[in-house]
């Protein structure tokens, strides 16, 4: 297991969390903004809901959690996600996130790393979101094998 240190180090089979907090409206905002969601239902209304992308924050509050010195020698690269949306996210919301590396690998020369994460609501334990991630860690050049490119 190598939580506890960089985010390079994650391999298979380790535990991310369990973080809770508290959906905020000023994180929902911020994050529509930064990614140029517009849509009323979460920025014009009374009660917003959190659009489903916003568990990329979680998995870095994942990240901080257990890795607490931060990326590491070499930076990460979001290749890919999948997400299932299971239940609106209301701004107030307690919830609880917690994740697992569920594989390690290398291929043609890159370090990839997949993170399943699942968001649920703190009281009552119901899923609200299930997340894959696939990021890159490292990179190395072609001539590093063979003269290959990537």
């Amino acid at each position: 297991m190598a939580t506890g240190r960089f985010v390079s180090d994650l391999d298979k089979g380790d535990q991310l969390g369990p973080v809770d907090y508290v959906v905020s409206a000023f994180t929902v905002r911020e994050y529509c903004h930064s990614v140029e969601i517009t849509e009323e239902a979460f920025l014009g209304t009374d009660q917003p809901i959190a659009p489903p992308t916003l568990v990329h924050l979680d998995k870095l509050k994942l990240y901080e959690a257990a890795c607490p010195e931060g990326t590491g020698p070499s930076a990460r690269l979001h290749v890919e996600f999948d997400a299932d949306f299971h239940d609106y996210i209301h701004v107030d919301t307690e919830v609880e996130v917690a994740g697992k590396v569920t594989d390690r690998f290398e291929k043609r020369g890159r370090t990839y790393v997949i993170t399943e994460i699942d968001l649920r609501e703190k009281a009552t334990g119901k899923r609200l979101i299930t997340y894959r991630d696939t990021v890159i860690l490292a990179y190395r050049q072609a001539e590093e094998h063979g003269g290959q490119t990537q």
